[in-house]
């Protein structure tokens, strides 16, 4: 599939569109595509280096981003008889110390996802050795560049990016010049590899890593990025001047990289978030949409600080926007239509209500649309055990309020987000309650198994099966407690433990068959009228997305087979627990009293095991989940009033899925 450079723009960015961008930027719809694409690439050129009867040097990355060029490369090689006999492999890093067979080793990861898979002799494959002694660390750093020389330097450097800017483990402050060698670790990248450890403190402090000059050395540089939490860091990386603090931008001097980038990723480029400063935006294949129109408008009265009805034609001339006030007739006109838009996004009633027309996401209720279905049957779906409070608690327990039967379906066990102290301590309750009760010492045998497994346990091992359906089963009360308490009827919560989390390791499989049945199974018992789904592709750990995903391929099989429910089936996107919906996209906002604030809160304090620390906080943020997600609630809010809409105390925002 062609490159897009946003959502509804053309599939070639002009030089004009592109002009703030300091290198050669790549949006893909989304990211399976950019990964193919990247594949394919690689693929061909380790064909044409072989038919010159020459070796295809590649240098790799870890995580979760190069992830699906590694699947299409393996499809590739068992499909299309891709060979990788020419093929000789240097990784980016390692981490030090490190065993290659612990679940955390890069040696591992690379041997998990690619190289066992193909026909690549073992002998080209190169990993840093986070096993080398200390002393010997400098030499090993030494070696490790006269490989890559001998073999005749990199060809294709595949890259990821964290959100220090970091490129491989090039924290900030590493010089352009900087070669393979031993670094200490940035606070931030700890953090963000703390679920692959099962906590921050058991991340290692240091890693090997290639430097910014061996990577700078290499003849064509592919840096991948996707999610919108790479957006700022991808922002910065290509539009701002080279500096040391974010080690990607020296890819500005390299004569043949460039970013490959899904839209969430490339949200905070100047092209998808104003592309109106850069000139005609018809000359980029873009036109002024009601999207469009509505994204200009709210930024340039956030920019400004002026209510949009305040807003005169001299704001917009003076801001880059005259082509948009030729366009719509004059600002009077503009302002009204804007803010009426947004004004119907507003509802009190997210399901609906009795003898009303239904509510158009965007458009508010139209009246020629005829009786509503009320009540409703509604399917939430919560990725973690308490996304659907966090995310979404003031709608939930609206919806169950104004009488809608209002299913909750818990799509993984989130077992390993749970603290061993706090498996421990319920264990001990189990035992005193059968010391209480005299039902016989097994309970206290099962404890001592328990809690001599934690006492031997490895940093970073996972857990025992017993200890992590404990966990489970922890996670389960609690969200079970949180959707009583919110109005769910305890015939209406679901726990689908879908296959894809249940590996008992902080990797997990691709999404499978499995994953897609039991979720139209779940479609198919309930017959929603609508369905909400987190829509926060900057989850760290990645499993609303794939969460996501198993939802949209269930409504798509359901669409094959014609099922009668999907034909006039809803579908709500939410965000909360890592970011919001910004105002300009938000198509059905849900206002909240002082009270529903309360309440939601009340509802995600039942969530015990994640209260005051969780084990996975995400990305830099020292908040609770219940303040992160009032906070966010608050500040939609406040925007929405500064927009000059109505002041509410909180409001959660959502989108329509369009297929």
């Amino acid at each position: 599939m062609t490159p897009v450079t946003a959502p509804n723009a053309q599939a070639i960015a002009s030089p004009e569109l592109t002009a703030r961008e300091r290198l050669s930027v790549e949006i893909f719809t989304d990211a399976s595509v950019a990964s193919a694409n990247i594949a394919r690439e690689i693929g061909e050129l380790i064909r044409e280096k072989a038919a010159r009867g020459e070796s295809c040097v590649l240098g790799l990355a870890t995580g979760s981003t190069p992830v699906g060029i590694y699947a299409e490369l393996i499809r590739l090689h068992r499909e299309e008889n891709l060979s990788f006999q020419n093929v000789i492999t240097f990784n980016l890093d390692e981490y030090f110390p490190m065993e290659p067979g612990h679940l955390q080793s890069y040696h591992r990861f690379m041997h998990e996802n690619l190289f066992d898979e193909i026909d690549i002799d073992p002998q080209n494959v190169h990993i840093p050795d986070g096993t080398v002694d200390p002393e010997k660390v400098a030499a090993h750093c030494e070696a490790y560049e006269q490989a890559i020389a001998d073999a005749g330097g990199i060809d294709l450097q595949i890259l990821g990016i964290g959100r220090t800017g970091h490129v491989g483990f090039n924290e900030p402050g590493s010089p352009k010049t900087s070669l393979t060698r031993l670094i200490t670790l940035d606070k931030v990248t700890r953090m963000d590899a703390a679920s692959d450890f099962f906590g921050e403190w058991n991340v290692p402090r240091r890693a090997i890593t290639m430097g910014v000059g061996s990577i700078l050395a290499a003849r064509r540089v592919v840096l991948l990025a996707f999610g919108e939490h790479k957006a700022p860091i991808i922002r910065r990386a290509v539009e701002e001047p080279i500096t040391n603090s974010v080690a990607a931008s020296f890819l500005q001097e390299h004569p043949d990289a460039r970013f490959v980038l899904d839209p969430a990723a490339s949200a905070e480029l100047t092209r998808c978030k104003k592309p109106w400063l850069l000139g005609q935006i018809e000359r980029f294949g873009l036109s002024w949409d009601t999207r469009m129109v509505r994204k200009a408008v709210v930024w340039l009265a956030r920019a400004m600080d002026k209510p949009i009805l305040k807003l005169t034609e001299e704001d917009y001339n003076e801001h880059g926007l005259q082509d948009l006030l030729s366009a719509t007739g004059g600002a009077y006109e503009l302002n009204i239509r804007v803010f009426k838009e947004l004004g119907r996004t507003i509802t009190g009633w997210p399901g609906g209500k009795a003898g009303r027309p239904r509510f158009v996401p965007g458009k508010g209720v139209h009246d020629d649309n005829g009786a509503d279905v009320f009540p409703k049957r509604i399917v939430v779906f919560s990725p973690h055990p308490d996304d659907d409070v966090i995310s979404m608690g003031g709608t939930l327990i609206r919806l169950c309020d104004q009488g809608h039967e209002v299913h909750v379906a818990y799509q993984t066990s989130g077992n390993i987000a749970v603290f061993d102290d706090e498996a421990i301590r319920h264990v001990d309750f189990l035992s005193e309650v059968a010391a209480a009760f005299k039902l016989g010492d097994e309970a206290d045998r099962f404890e001592e198994k328990i809690t001599g497994f934690v006492r031997t346990k490895k940093p970073g091992e996972p857990d025992s099966p017993e200890l992590r359906t404990i966990k489970g089963l922890l996670r389960r009360t609690e969200a079970r407690a949180a959707a009583k308490y919110s109005g769910v009827a305890e015939e209406h919560i679901h726990f689908q433990d879908l296959p894809f989390y249940e590996t008992g390791e902080v990797k997990k499989r691709p999404i499978g068959a499995d994953d897609i049945r039991l979720t139209l199974e779940l479609l198919d018992q309930v017959k929603p009228h609508e369905i909400y789904a987190a829509g926060d592709l900057s989850d760290p750990h990645g499993t609303h997305r794939v969460c996501l995903r198993a939802v949209l391929l269930a409504l798509e099989e359901a669409r094959k087979q014609d099922r009668e429910w999907r034909k006039d089936l809803r579908l709500w996107l939410y965000r909360g627990a890592w970011q919001e919906w910004s105002p300009e996209e938000i198509e059905m906002a849900v206002p909240l009293s002082p009270d529903e604030v309360e309440r939601k809160r009340l509802a995600i304090f039942k969530h015990e095991s994640q209260k005051d620390r969780a084990l996975f906080p995400g990305p830099n943020d020292p908040r609770e989940f219940w303040e992160r997600a009032e906070d966010r609630n608050r500040m939609t809010a406040e925007v929405y009033d500064k927009l000059g809409l109505p002041e509410y105390q909180a409001i959660e925002g959502f989108v329509a899925w369009v297929e």
